[in-house]
């Protein structure tokens, strides 16, 4: 099974999301009352519109989402691509989608033969692939979430340089680059993990970003990051731990963030039985959290359901009730685009071993098979079948109109 991590959205206190403080002057001057109160979308709120969405917009999807009891897909890329794939799935399946960069995918996007020293081609690779997003996300009429996953300790340097980058966006434009990023700091001590979160959640807020971060391990291997090893104790996070980070984060004002919470969550695809998820650890901390804060709110938080690939659908459906709106797929769909490559190869075989002579003639040319665009049209198409059957699972299908 694909890890599973559980990510919360904790809802702000309502002072952080008042009127009065907004997300940016900014972004409150540059929408008009009628573009504020026209809807692009029958189904969804005003604020949500084609394209990127940030701030605000961004906090009344995932209210939709929680609402509705839906989840968006959170996808990893690896180039222009696999973005393809997700917008034309999003497309097609009529919901939105979350576009995820990983250090290790930024890098490639800029080139592996790029210099990377100070992380600058992770950065440079991150950063064109977020504009390639805001160049074509609004062609395909759906809303579209900027993201990125995993960034431990020792990188935190790739998440300054893109959150300089969001801020330069910000300036210019009046919303950031990217809609949010997550910091992975569950190897430290929950207290450094949490101080250094409110740190960046205080540089994030001034751009009405949003934070993810983790608690508790999630197990396995994905880009970079290895906990195939770890104490099984630490996939499964406790509701107190939940609770301390709530506490902390929401003294930040206009804060607005995810966390992580592991609920036996492991990277990658594995023989069933061989990981124990455990979503009631999602539905015991919404009781604790609506217990601390003793309100009428039963899902107070948002949560992340991340390594969904290969996680049974009941675990899924479980999960949405808890109020998961959002759920990363990653080797589901790096196989979909192989599987889709491959099968393009098998049925044409005998017309990609040379640039002339084939079945229909010795001296017919192949060009038309072997043109790159062929075999990756083939990637990107499979992909998005594959992630349309993720929205299925998800309740994501027709939630625009």
């Amino acid at each position: 099974m694909k890890l599973a991590i559980a990510t919360l959205f904790f809802a702000a206190p309502a002072a952080a999301f008042a009127p009065s403080a907004s997300f940016g002057a900014n972004s409150a001057l540059k929408m008009s009352t009628e573009a504020a109160t026209e809807k692009a979308f029958a189904k969804l709120p005003a604020s949500v519109k084609p394209g990127v969405v940030t701030g605000q917009a961004l906090k009344d999807l995932l209210d939709d989402a929680k609402a509705k009891g839906y989840a968006i897909p959170g996808v990893n890329i690896v180039g222009t691509n696999s973005i393809n794939s997700c917008i034309e799935a999003a497309a097609k399946y009529g919901g939105p989608i979350m576009v995820t960069f990983s250090k290790g995918g930024g890098q490639f996007i800029a080139g592996k033969a790029a210099d990377n020293t100070d992380d600058a081609a992770s950065i440079a690779g991150c950063i064109a692939g977020a504009l390639h997003v805001r160049q074509v996300a609004k062609l395909y009429g759906v809303p579209v979430v900027l993201h990125t996953d995993h960034c431990q300790k020792a990188w935190l340097p790739w998440i300054d340089g893109l959150l300089e980058a969001s801020q330069d966006y910000y300036e210019k434009n009046g919303e950031p680059l990217f809609s949010s990023h997550m910091l992975d700091l569950s190897e430290e001590s929950l207290e450094e993990n949490i101080g250094i979160c409110k740190t960046y959640m205080e540089k994030f807020a001034k751009l009405d970003m949003l934070l993810e971060f983790e608690l508790g391990v999630t197990g396995g291997e994905e880009d970079g990051v290895d906990n195939t090893d770890v104490d099984s104790s630490r996939l499964y996070t406790q509701p107190e731990e939940v609770w301390y980070a709530y506490q902390q984060l929401s003294e930040v004002p206009n804060a607005m963030f995810t966390c992580a919470a592991s609920f036996g969550n492991v990277h990658g695809v594995y023989a069933p039985g061989n990981v124990d998820l455990q979503p009631i650890i999602l539905h015991n901390s919404q009781k604790f959290i609506q217990e601390k804060l003793d309100n009428d709110n039963e899902k107070n938080m948002y949560f992340v359901f991340h390594g969904g690939s290969g996680s049974d659908v009941k675990d899924i459906k479980y999960a949405i009730e808890a109020g998961v709106i959002k759920m990363n797929i990653d080797t589901d769909t790096q196989w979909a685009f192989w599987d889709g490559v491959r099968a393009y190869e098998a049925e044409h075989h005998d017309y990609l071993q040379a640039q002339i002579g084939n079945p229909d003639g010795d001296d017919k040319p192949n060009k038309k098979y072997y043109d790159p665009r062929m075999s990756l049209r083939a990637g990107e198409e499979a992909m998005a079948a594959r992630l349309c059957e993720a929205a299925e699972d998800l309740n994501c299908v027709n939630v625009l109109n």
